[in-house]
């Protein structure tokens, strides 16, 4: 299991040092005075728990503090205040320990080019001392699994973006870890590598692996995960199965509807027709609506908008969706 309570992590940095100092900052005598940090908070208090051989999904943007929690959680970020632990074992206290437990494939691959496939999982597995025997029948069996036996003793350096992330990932499971961390594992993967990527996943996990990953992708998230935590400015704003979550979208629909102009009271009126459980204002010229229902309101909105004497310039009717969830809930698209 894994376990995280309250973890805050907040970066400072200083101005750069070539950066001119001005007014308060340069005192008589020409003495500089300590320059002033800038505070960024990546995490701000989130708390979950992973059960054992579960597939768990941090789904979120850029920058909402998915990679840092995995930096966390694989004890290469330290967090500014909470707890985080992997089974019995505290993250910070017993480092060495939970290194032994997890395997990490970073965000962009990173391989020694200098070395071939086989070379680069024996050499992982000879880290955590496992004996020359049996780091080579292990390679052999994942470059197998991985479909890369054919490239097994070629250097990597020609290796496409798809089969080094397929390497990545067999190297971290090179010494068997309880649990595979996964930060964004099929970014700028083409389709059908991803689909590969995903089968890889799953076959994993069925020989009772814990799998912790982050996305962006809206179906990644839907076809792999057992749970998601929708995570944004460093907060988590909703948890549960893809299913729970997307019953928690008000009426089901998302109707969007893009005006030349908003109406003061067109908002108000859209919000009483049938099936509208909800109305949002969405800039300054449109309006989305939840609703039970999506086509057969759509003459109900032109006759609101006739009017009003405005004028629709699109409609979009999305079906029930982690995106129209985190839509829902921010206010914005998760690309945005």
């Amino acid at each position: 299991m894994i376990r995280v309570e309250d973890l805050r992590k907040v970066y400072t940095s200083a101005p750069p040092a070539a950066a001119p100092v001005r007014g308060p900052m340069m005192p008589r005598f020409g003495r500089r005075e300590p320059r002033t940090k800038t505070e960024v908070v990546a995490l701000d208090g989130i708390s979950l728990e992973v059960g054992a051989g579960e597939i768990f999904g941090l789904l979120g943007p850029n920058g909402a503090g998915k990679s840092t929690t995995v930096g966390i959680l694989t004890t290469r970020v330290l967090p500014t205040s909470g707890r985080a632990s992997i089974g019995t074992l505290d993250i910070r206290r017993e480092t060495v320990a939970v290194k032994r437990l997890i395997g990490v494939v970073p965000q962009r691959p990173y391989l020694d080019f200098g070395l071939t496939a086989r070379e680069i999982l024996t050499f992982h597995a000879a880290y955590f001392g496992m004996a020359r025997p049996e780091r080579e029948r292990r390679a052999s069996d994942l470059l197998d699994r991985f479909k890369l036996a054919d490239r097994a003793d070629q250097m990597t350096v020609g290796f496409s973006g798809g089969m080094a992330q397929r390497l990545s990932i067999a190297r971290a499971l090179m010494h068997d870890p309880q649990v595979l961390f996964l930060d964004e594992p099929s970014a700028g993967l083409d389709p059908q590598t991803r689909l590969l990527l995903w089968d890889l996943i799953r076959d994993d996990n069925r020989r009772k692996r814990t799998v912790l990953l982050t996305t962006h992708y809206m179906e990644e998230a839907d076809a792999l995960c057992d749970r998601i935590a929708i995570i944004d400015h460093g907060r988590i704003i909703a948890i549960g199965t893809p299913a729970e979550l997307k019953a928690t979208i008000p009426g089901g629909y998302l109707v969007r509807v893009l005006f030349d102009r908003v109406a003061a009271d067109l908002r108000s009126s859209l919000a009483t027709l049938p099936g509208v459980t909800e109305a949002q204002a969405r800039g300054d010229d449109g309006i989305d609506l939840y609703a039970d229902r999506g086509g057969p309101l759509v003459p109900l909105i032109a006759n609101a908008a006739s009017a009003a004497g405005v004028t629709i310039r699109d409609v979009h009717i999305e079906t029930p969706s982690l995106e129209t969830l985190f839509l829902h809930h921010t206010g914005r698209s998760l690309r945005e």
